[in-house]
């Protein structure tokens, strides 16, 4: 079935002249095996109840206390740090299928774009991703938090914004999709960064930024 629904998936994607998608080949996969299975280690140890929120994706997700941020719903951490999307997508069956989640809260792209990947690819990426997860989870709401701006990668704030505001089309298109954006309230009224948001590597965030994502994502699951 999942195979299938990608099929149909990235041939209308090539329709429109998108990029196809990238997918982690076995070197990329070997490469988070540790990481993966400590987290499916964790969750044996001790399993969050099904129905819960899934926060999935990069080093952001990873450094995020979620159980603190969201203390009012089941918050299940997946993450792992220096992922891109076609990382996540691969690791969906053993890191995201088994918790059956309401929801997931979803951040990737950063470092695609890093990496000198395509703002159309990346929406693509994303594409598949959703449509892996909604191929067993159909009713799952996937909540994809934009690729925010930093100190560290400041230069590549016009590409970010580009991957951004196409992930933005795709998600309107879907009911199950929802677009948070955390870039405006992430700038000043000058258009710049308040250095606060981040730790010293200005590029993963502080205590203050993790307050602005929270907010964010709790005003677009509303």
């Amino acid at each position: 079935m999942i195979r299938s629904l990608l099929t149909g998936l990235l041939a209308a994607l090539a329709v429109f002249g998108c990029a196809p998608a990238q997918t982690a080949g076995p070197d990329r996969a070997a490469r988070w095996e540790k990481d993966v299975a400590a987290i499916e280690k964790r969750l044996k140890k001790d399993p969050p109840d099904a129905g819960g929120v899934a926060f999935v994706g990069s080093s952001s997700i990873r450094l995020w206390d979620v159980g603190k941020s969201f203390p009012d719903c089941t918050a299940t951490n997946v993450g792992f740090g220096g992922s891109q999307i076609p990382d996540q997508t691969h690791f969906v069956p053993r890191l995201v299928l088994p918790l059956e989640p309401r929801a997931i809260v979803f951040y990737a792209g950063d470092n695609d774009i890093a990496a000198g990947r395509d703002p159309k690819a990346v929406r693509d990426d994303f594409a598949e991703f959703a449509a892996r997860v909604h191929a067993e989870l159909p009713k799952t709401h996937i909540l994809f938090v934009a690729i925010k701006p930093s100190i560290a990668r400041w230069k590549q704030f016009g590409r970010q914004a580009e991957a951004n505001a196409l992930v933005k089309a795709v998600c309107a298109g879907d009911e199950r999709l929802a677009y948070v954006d955390v870039v405006t309230p992430m700038l000043g009224s000058d258009g710049k960064l308040d250095p606060d948001l981040f730790v010293k590597d200005g590029l993963h965030l502080s205590a203050k930024g993790y307050a602005v994502w929270t907010k964010a994502v709790n005003e677009a699951a509303r």
